[in-house]
């Protein structure tokens, strides 16, 4: 049994007070969380009383944030990355979050292709790869003619078997790159054709389809907005069509990184001050604003791919809405 010390009463006065400070600053940081809405086509969307909630945190570093949520729908948990402690996470709702592989080559953004299997970019190896279901690894890509990829981020695959991928560069230095560009790319089902699709983004980040799939959006970090390309039948871009989407940047922290898209067409981006909701044309709908600095990725889930998981530098949290979003993997193309 511990001792008993006695507290005086301008001490129990001075915890009182302090207890209602940290109450009252929880409440302030439960308060800075809203969902903020731009436009009357949000509550379809979203409702504007719908609760954020942080699922779990403490994780990232220098090496890298929380990042690239995926839901395994036959399992029932989210799959995420912890790219500064080299290892992979999963959350079960009710369960909270366990280690669910490392080392993982400090791995970045996740999917999975047609056939469930994870496909991520990996930081440490400046490669994309794919985990074959007896847990052998599969190199889908790892240099462009001949030279080694900068620091592959984001991956999504098409109903076709393609994958996608952005390349920017990374925290070395600019004399251990080996290619001169930042690039989005394109490998064939077979993985044996490899194609340079645009190179002139400066940070190529997430990237997304349309539900149809004749659009391709790219957010580009540094500049704070969205690009948007019309789709070619043999799975290039339309160059002529380039233009910009959406505009995120803003006073607050944060920078397009991460996106996905519902199946009514909605687009999700993290931005300045959190994640915007944008309709097919580009129009601001509305913003989760999570109280984090950045959003990092975002991803959705559920039984009914109606709850939207996000990472920001540290935590995990998730918020729910009333349009399900594409789900991972996609449905093969007939």
């Amino acid at each position: 049994m511990g001792t008993h010390h006695p507290i005086s009463r301008r001490r129990m006065l001075a915890l009182s007070a302090a207890a209602g400070g940290f109450a009252v600053a929880g409440a302030q940081a439960q308060a800075s969380k809203r969902i903020e809405r731009l436009d009357p086509a949000l509550d379809n969307i979203i409702s504007a009383s719908e609760p954020i909630k942080e699922l779990a945190s403490g994780f990232g570093g220098d090496l890298g944030p929380a990042e690239g949520p995926v839901w395994i729908k036959e399992g029932g948990y989210l799959l995420f990355s912890d790219i500064h402690n080299n290892r992979r996470m999963k959350y079960t709702p009710g369960q909270g979050v366990s280690v669910f592989l490392e080392p993982t080559n400090r791995a970045n953004g996740l999917t999975r292709d047609l056939q469930g299997r994870v496909v991520a970019c990996e930081h440490d190896t400046r490669r994309v790869t794919r985990r074959e279901l007896d847990g052998s690894l599969t190199v889908i890509a790892a240099s462009f003619q001949g030279k080694r990829f900068n620091r592959p981020n984001d991956v999504v695959v098409k109903s076709d078997g393609a994958i996608y991928f952005t390349d920017p560069g990374g925290p070395a230095v600019p004399e251990q790159w080996d290619l001169t560009h930042t690039g989005v790319y394109r490998v064939s089902a077979d993985l044996g054709t490899l194609t340079l699709l645009v190179s002139d983004f400066v940070v190529p980040n997430g990237l997304a389809f349309s539900p149809d799939e004749s659009i391709l959006y790219i957010n580009d970090s540094r500049r704070g907005h969205i690009r948007a390309f019309d789709m070619l039948p043999n799975g290039t871009l339309a160059r002529q069509t380039d233009r910009v989407f959406a505009d995120l940047r803003g006073p607050e922290p944060g920078v397009p990184d991460g996106m996905k898209v519902d199946v009514a067409g909605n687009v999700y981006c993290g931005g300045a001050g959190g994640i915007y909701i944008l309709d097919s044309k580009g129009k601001k709908l509305g913003r989760i604003v999570h109280g984090q600095p950045a959003t990092t990725n975002i991803g959705f889930g559920g039984d009914d791919w109606k709850t939207l998981f996000f990472t920001s530098r540290t935590t995990l949290g998730s918020v729910n809405l009333k349009v399900a979003g594409i789900p991972v993997p996609v449905a093969k193309k007939a």
